[in-house]
């Protein structure tokens, strides 16, 4: 749960909103940034969109009046259930007392309303002629249901700041015992002190976790996750550390490596409460800071609506934008690790860019004050070639930066320079220290700029702050090391300084060894995958061919054919995002319709990237089989849907069936078109394949919403025809 704190308790600058087919709308002017109170609240809209989403015809039969006055009557109960546990919380928490209760006041208010107006032993709805008669007041109702949704978050949010406040607390507990840490002067203070601090340190580890995981927001998840590693990992640091320092008090070079601990720890704590707070530093407005992937992501953003509106940007806000994305590669070029090869490709392909964009703006130009076909067409090509150069200037940087990771790593896998360090504190040796020390600040530069170059190409907000966390980690860790090196030379007998440098040491193999997991995320992202928890469902493996060991070269389209199909790709897009939002309605993800949903959604996204140029499909043979899968996943669907089926009435059981019998053909189809040889037409082909997963999935869309909408029908039903009143209050 999470609310932008504020005078009034609740606050943000977003809003939280729920529609109905009724005109229930709710905007409470309130910010919902966490997954708890999203998942609280959405059964109650739920409950509340059947109440209110009725014919319009006010005479109803007995079956269905007694239905809807359990409805009412049961939302009535558990309103009244949550406003106890609301004002339990208010009771516990004096400083939220008064806005608590005026929240569970409302709350209550609203839920008796609802009850009044679908009360069908009430009075007031009998008309002259005996027949009983509900929401003749369907306004009172709607208005009602906004109020109470209205009060409902009102209360989480409230609640939400609860748990921000425990944070904040656990928090300041762990700060104090730090300070107390730092100053201690003997081994048995110490001992007690540290045990109270591991206490405190792992109830402060339990509240950021969950809150980490409450997260609706990637980035801040990523700035969360990155907090608590440095906290988790410089704990035992702090012990080692400490424990030197108090061995040899007299020792400069153990304090500094103490102090680095401390110092680490408390930025650590910081950006945990900065996060929970929703805190934002200036310097994250930062223009410069914006990653090559990303500002080329919002470069093509742009091109794609000038194609719509000519008029929307200037031609000299466009060169610019270019220079400043083109300025970013001299991370690159500049780069002492940057092979020549490489240097020379990306100048190549930066020229490219600029020369493609001049051809743009001149047939902008003409578009602004000329909207013919062909104007149009010339328009679309230009845009298709400038996003041409600057995929092929990703594709060069990627490659260049993964490269250099990739033999940068390999290179100190052995961790020589560590082991020289080792050996050397035990051995005393002074000079040696000198030599190696300088060896591992040369292998920590050029660790700290791969980190850098990655994040360029990283391809995701979270990722960019992992790269981030990576080179921070490595900068301070690398030091460290060597003043813990240091601190063993001078007392090569001392088992503490040995076991300090060892714990040090041992953060450093954490951190390479995590940044190969790093660079396997950046490339699954970059290959279309996209990081995500689910692959492709039932996608098989290709075949070795030993026959054919020679990758397939990828297609080349002449630029016509490539705009008509980037344009087709436009809308299939689309239709995975609408997809994607459908299947987040379902409370569970295991289902088996969402699961195929989700495997075609997957490899419709696919489809999409190929059609940019991007992604795993390189060929029209990678597509052919692709898209046999695809229509694989979709006859799996229906049957889910129509096993599904069996559980519903007739007419809905009907309409169901209606809209999988579309579906079935369309399937089929893709099936023959991918089997039919078209000699010399494989345009044409790739043409009919994306037309006919265009139309497959937007009745996937369509599928996806309305089994969700039996579902949560069926589900009402069984919760109404509950004659036990206890069990119906359980539901609810």
């Amino acid at each position: 749960m999470a609310a932008s704190p504020g005078p009034a308790g609740v606050g943000g600058s977003g809003a939280a909103h729920g529609s109905g087919p009724s005109g229930l709308a709710f905007d409470s002017g309130l910010e919902i940034k966490t997954r708890s109170v999203e998942q609280t609240l959405l059964p109650l809209v739920s409950q509340i969109t059947t109440l209110i989403n009725h014919k319009d015809n006010t005479k109803k039969s007995d079956k269905t009046l007694q239905a809807i006055q359990r409805v009412g009557q049961a939302v009535n109960l558990a309103v009244g259930r949550f406003v106890k546990v609301g004002e339990a919380i208010a009771s516990e928490n004096w400083d939220l007392k008064e806005e608590i209760s005026a929240a569970c006041m409302e709350a209550k208010q609203a839920g008796e309303t609802i009850a009044a107006l679908t009360d069908v032993t009430n009075s007031n709805h009998l008309e002259p002629d005996g027949q009983i008669t509900v929401f003749a007041d369907k306004a009172g109702v709607i208005k009602a249901a906004r109020l109470l949704l209205s009060s409902v978050t009102k209360v989480l949010l409230l609640a939400d700041r609860v748990v921000i406040k425990q944070i904040i607390t656990s928090r300041n507990k762990v700060l104090a015992t730090m300070e107390r840490l730092e100053k201690v002067n003997s081994f048995q203070e110490f001992v007690q002190i540290f045990s109270q601090f591991g206490n405190e340190m792992v109830e402060f580890a339990h509240l950021t976790g969950d809150r980490q995981n409450d997260l609706k927001d990637e980035k801040k998840k990523a700035k969360m996750a990155a907090a608590r590693a440095v906290l988790e990992k410089c704990t035992m640091m702090l012990l080692t550390a400490s424990k030197t320092c108090l061995r040899h008090p007299s020792c400069e070079s153990a304090h500094k490596n103490k102090e680095g601990v401390f110092n680490r720890m408390k930025v650590a704590l910081e950006k945990v409460i900065d996060i929970v707070t929703d805190c934002r530093p200036g310097g994250e407005a930062d223009v410069s800071s914006v990653s090559i992937f990303s500002a080329i992501k919002d470069f093509k953003m742009t091109l794609e609506a000038l194609r719509e509106n000519p008029h929307v940007q200037s031609k000299e806000n466009l060169s610019a934008t270019l220079e400043v994305i083109l300025e970013r590669t001299e991370d690159f070029t500049d780069s002492a690790f940057t092979s020549h090869e490489h240097r020379e490709h990306i100048l190549e392909l930066s020229t490219q860019a600029r020369m493609e964009l001049q051809q743009f703006v001149s047939v902008w130009s003409q578009a602004q004050g000329n909207k013919t076909k062909s104007i149009a067409e010339k328009l679309e090509l230009a845009v298709l070639k400038v996003s041409h150069s600057l995929n092929e200037l990703k594709k060069e940087l990627h490659g260049t930066a993964m490269q250099l990771a990739a033999e940068l790593l390999k290179y100190h896998a052995d961790h020589v320079v560590l082991k020289a360090l080792k050996r050397t504190g035990v051995e005393g040796n002074l000079e040696a220290l000198a030599e190696h020390a300088c060896k591992l600040s040369e292998q920590k530069e050029q660790l700290v700029e791969t980190c850098r170059l990655l994040r360029h190409v990283s391809g995701t907000e979270a990722l960019e702050i992992t790269c981030t966390h990576a080179e921070e980690t490595l900068q301070v860790t690398g030091q460290q090391i060597i003043s813990a090196a240091e601190t063993l030379t001078l007392h090569p007998s001392s088992k503490i300084a040995k076991e300090n440098l060892d714990v040090f040491c041992e953060a450093w193999e954490t951190q390479i060894s995590d940044m190969s997991t790093l660079l396997r995320e950046i490339n699954d992202v970059f290959e279309g995958r996209r990081g995500e928890k689910y692959g492709y469902l039932s996608l098989p493996k290709p075949l070795k061919n030993s026959a054919n060991p020679k990758p397939l070269k990828p297609d080349k389209h002449d630029p016509e054919e490539q705009a008509k199909v980037a344009k087709l790709g436009l809308k299939l897009g689309l239709l995975t995002s609408d997809a994607d939002c459908e299947m987040e309605k379902w409370e569970d993800p295991e289902n088996e319709i969402v699961r195929c949903g989700r495997g075609m959604s997957g490899m419709a996204y696919s489809l999409y990237l190929f059609t940019r140029g991007e992604g795993p499909l390189k060929t029209s043979q990678d597509l052919i089989h692709h898209l046999e899968v695809f229509a694989t996943e979709g006859l799996k669907l229906t049957s889910s849907i129509q096993a599904f089926s069996k559980q519903l009435k007739d007419d809905d059981k009907l309409m169901l069936l209606l809209e999988i019998n579309k579906l079935i053909p369309l399937c089929h189809q893709l099936q023959t078109i991918t089997k039919t040889s078209l000699q010399n037409k494989a345009f044409l082909k790739v043409d009919k394949c994306i037309t006919k997963t265009r139309s497959m999935m937007a009745l996937l869309v369509q599928l996806l919403s309305l089994c969700y909408k039996l579902l949560k029908k069926m589900e009402n039903s069984r919760w109404v025809s509950v004659p036990n009143k206890d069990a119906v209050d359980s539901k609810t």
